[in-house]
């Protein structure tokens, strides 16, 4: 969630700023007018609360020196009931317009930070880095799907007749595969420090706010219509309300999470992309990454977050690029974000495996989560920060591509092959 005391300070840099988005039309006057509004409420219930305890410490005095039938006792008795029913007219005033205030702020995306690169889209976004070119393959012969079919591993028409088009159906040695995938990514980040949980997979209206999903991406989520829970869109949402509503010690900051989830999206914002294969199913795995750190380490934080998701894609030699998110392409919670691309020959281009993102505050305000610092006093929020380490079925698909042999057979890459005891599919 925004700081609405920064915008209240400074509006005109604040919608600058949000402005390096693209064009964005931010309801920021009108949450100005109800944050007044609020305030104003606040300092006239304050004034007549105050006035109240005046009243109420008269009349009790003069009913101690035994002046109780004293007309002024009764005249300070009715402006008590005054004051009273004005506090009762201002409360639900103020509970109204506090709700039209939160909510109006919560469709407003994070700030970027100065370090991300201005650009209005995708095509802008700036490529820092390349590894792997020496095991870039000449051509891919088929693509991902077509090998998975030929190899009877994948299974697109059967999981249509299950559930709906955009499912797979994983068999044999396909299972086996998905299934190495996860416990390798597993065992490489927990070895980096990550500690492992295993969440819900069904999260509920808070958790989704509190990471940003909601209310904002609400149509790209499966809801149970019976209950106030959601299919888990990715285990950053699960892992953000780990904390929520808690005050943490400084110093046992940082704290890094890694969870393997299924993630269950609806994709609506992508008619016609991506209809075939594993890139975008409404139901893949991934392994998330996830920290909770002091606001002076989370630059760091953020590249050596990078450097964990890097180190799957060094370890299954896959080839990929790291590039920058310009303004204009950032996610609606985050500050700075690099997206990993591995390579996909069939279609002759990078494809994205990973974003690894810097959110700032902006979750922890959501979710009220802070930590105090010893001899300090008051409470801080703390920041987030998240990146896929790795998505699976995407990692899948580029082993499927890159690793093809001319005889239709698939090689494993050698640091799987201990966890299916084989070296080829």
């Amino acid at each position: 969630m925004i700081d609405l005391r920064q915008l209240r300070e400074n509006p005109d840099q604040f919608l600058a700023r949000l402005n390096l988005r693209g064009d964005y039309s931010a309801p920021i006057r009108e949450i100005l007018a109800l944050d007044q509004q609020q305030r104003q409420i606040e300092v006239e219930r304050s004034q007549l609360q105050a006035r109240s305890n005046e009243i109420g410490k008269q009349v009790g005095q003069k009913i101690k020196s035994a002046a109780k039938d004293d007309p002024e006792v009764q005249a300070l008795r009715d402006q008590g009931n005054q004051i009273k029913a004005q506090l009762g007219e201002l409360e639900p005033q103020e509970k109204a317009i506090k709700a039209q205030l939160e909510a109006l702020a919560l469709t407003i995306p994070n700030l970027p930070d100065p370090a991300t690169p201005v650009g209005k889209s995708e095509e802008e976004n700036v490529e820092i880095k390349r590894w792997g070119d020496e095991y870039l393959p000449a051509q891919a012969e088929l693509p991902h799907w077509e090998i998975g079919e030929r190899l009877g591993i994948l299974n697109f028409e059967r999981s249509v007749k299950i559930a709906q088009s955009r499912f797979v159906t994983l068999i044999g040695a396909g299972a086996a595969l998905e299934r190495a995938l996860i416990q390798f990514m597993l065992d490489r980040q927990t070895a980096a420090g990550y500690t492992e949980i295993s969440p819900p997979f069904l999260v509920n209206t808070a958790s989704l706010t509190a990471s940003g999903q909601l209310p904002k991406f609400a149509e790209e989520s499966f809801k149970c219509d019976k209950d106030d829970l959601w299919l888990l869109p990715t285990a950053e949402v699960a892992i953000n309300s780990l904390h929520r509503d808690e005050i943490l010690e400084a110093e046992s900051l940082p704290l890094h999470y890694c969870a393997y989830t299924p993630c269950f999206r609806r994709e609506a914002g992508s008619y016609g992309r991506d209809t075939r294969g594993l890139i975008r199913l409404h139901q893949f795995d991934k392994v998330e990454m996830f920290k909770f750190v002091h606001p002076d380490t989370s630059g760091p934080e953020h590249e050596s977050l990078l450097q964990n998701a890097e180190a799957i894609l060094q370890a299954l030699r896959l080839p990929y690029r790291v590039i920058t998110l310009c303004t204009g392409d950032l996610g609606f919670s985050a500050v700075k974000t690099y997206d990993l691309e591995v390579w996909m020959p069939s279609q002759g281009k990078y494809r994205e495996i990973s974003s690894c993102s810097n959110c700032g505050d902006f979750q922890s305000r959501r979710g009220n989560v802070r930590f105090k610092e010893a001899g300090k006093k008051g409470t801080q929020f703390l920041h987030t920060l998240n990146g896929s380490g790795l998505a699976v079925g995407r990692t899948m698909a580029a082993i499927l591509e890159n690793y093809q042999q001319p005889d239709g057979m698939v090689k494993l890459p050698k640091a799987l092959q201990p966890y299916l005891n084989r070296e080829m599919l």
